[in-house]
């Protein structure tokens, strides 16, 4: 693994990974927590559930559904997922979708941060010991993590909370969720600064709007904001009621 590529092979994975693999001709990419045994616990979006951002980016960034949910047999791992949703445990294979494997990683300095262009591949934040991390993620197979929003609450935002604890406790418009993040920082950096006035020249906007990626990315990530607290998961269901 390194600055170009995070992709491991499935020998390589250790109970308690970050794992994602990327969906849609790499538009976006589908998180879960490796819990052993060739099994994966991810949060997903079912077929018809009302959940989401209420636009059209629902049919484009919404979390994907197993490998043998658009097919008429059952995984013999998994059984029939057709109806599934919310946190579910599905098989690699399922999990994969016929895509690569691929490793999230966490401690990563603010340097190697920034040289990793796209969104929702690390950060900055530690992760927790093992026994954390899956002793979230089964209580969460249980007990679900709320509704699934591509902002504010989806399959990426449910491994980081697995891996660090971690919660967002403003109101605002995005969650712990790197792709997320890029996406905002994105937009931001191409209509919301008033530098790109300044200059005129196409090399001078460039910079700008690169400058304005990099620093917006880099402030949402987890491990830097500052409206972010350590949430025991025993509370998780009390506060999806809540909301």
């Amino acid at each position: 693994m390194g600055v170009l590529s995070n992709k491991i092979d499935q020998e390589q994975l250790k109970p308690g990974d970050h794992v994602y693999s990327w969906r849609q001709a790499y538009i976006y990419a589908h998180h879960g927590i490796y819990v052993g045994e060739g099994m994966v616990i991810h949060f997903t979006r079912g077929a018809g559930q009302e959940t989401g951002t209420g636009t059209v980016l629902d049919r484009l960034l919404i979390s994907s559904p197993p490998l043998h949910a658009t097919s008429d047999t059952s995984c013999p791992r998994c059984g029939d997922q057709t109806k599934s949703d919310g946190v579910i445990c599905s098989c690699l294979d399922c999990f994969l979708s016929g895509g690569y494997l691929y490793l999230f990683e966490y401690g990563v300095s603010p340097a190697f941060f920034l040289a990793k262009a796209r969104g929702g591949t690390c950060t900055t934040a530690s992760s927790d010991p093992t026994e954390d991390v899956l002793h979230r993620a089964l209580f969460l197979l249980e007990n679900g993590f709320g509704g699934y929003h591509v902002f504010k609450n989806n399959c990426e935002d449910f491994a980081i909370y697995c891996k660090t604890g971690l919660l967002v406790v403003t109101n605002i418009s995005v969650g712990r969720s790197g792709q997320a993040a890029s996406c905002l920082a994105a937009a931001s950096a191409v209509v919301s600064s008033p530098l790109r006035f300044m200059t005129a020249s196409f090399g001078g906007l460039a910079l700008v709007g690169c400058g304005m990626y990099c620093v917006s990315r880099y402030v949402s990530d987890i491990g830097v904001r500052s409206d972010v607290a350590k949430v025991p998961v025993e509370k998780i269901p009390e506060m999806a009621k809540e909301d």
